[in-house]
């Protein structure tokens, strides 16, 4: 039986774990969990009870349910070896982690969706005080990973690696919300030469079964 990857086709989260499921060459099945405002199947009661917490990702393998990316990431790296996505040595293999871990941490959650209706909604951000706090996060993150990525077509190396799994839906997220991304050369570059690849481009949102 294949796992089954809870999944919004918008979700930069779903969309790093589905580019490791497809360079690992994992077959899943795609569970679709509108979070689209005004239908917000997340926070129904049957999802409720798979994922507490109600956001997406959710992977199923076998009996085991996971919650939040990194945890995917990390388990499907442990789990299924034979197509690393961790270099095998270091100090290379704590840098993936980190570069990893500056999206992961730094910058997808100060800029998520729940994060921008807050602003909106209860601290009443107008739309260029919302821009300019996307923008603002956008660019301190994108500083840092230009200088910390390596110079191979990826972000560390000839092959890609969870580093490139995180990167491209960031920088998907950027040029969606209009973000100037071109002080970033190596990164567009990187990004670029990742989306020829059959891995990311079928994990792209606009080629998810939820996609408009």
């Amino acid at each position: 039986m294949p796992m089954r990857l809870y999944s919004y086709w918008r979700s930069s989260a779903a969309y790093r774990v589905r580019i490791a499921l497809n360079l690992k060459g994992l077959p899943y099945e795609t569970v679709s969990v509108s979070l689209a405002p005004g239908v917000a199947e997340h926070r129904a009661d049957a999802y409720r009870a798979i994922n507490p917490q109600m956001l997406v990702p959710f992977l199923q393998d076998g009996d085991l349910g996971i919650a939040q990316s990194m945890a995917i990431l990390e388990y499907l790296e442990e789990t299924y070896p034979e197509v690393p996505l961790l270099p095998a040595d270091e100090p290379l293999r704590s840098m993936v982690r980190g570069f990893c871990n500056l999206i992961a941490c730094d910058i997808h959650p100060l800029n998520n969706l729940r994060v921008q209706q807050y602003l909106r909604d209860e601290l009443g951000a107008d739309e260029k005080t919302g821009k300019d706090w996307y923008d603002h996060w956008i660019h301190e993150g994108f500083a840092a990973l230009e200088k910390l990525a390596g110079d191979g077509p990826c972000a560390f190396g000839e092959t890609p690696s969870l580093a490139d799994a995180l990167l491209v839906p960031q920088m998907y997220n950027a040029r969606r919300f209009d973000v100037p991304v071109e002080p970033f050369p190596k990164l567009l570059r990187i990004v670029d030469a990742c989306n020829e690849l059959a891995a990311f481009r079928k994990a792209a949102p606009e080629q998810q079964p939820d996609a408009p």
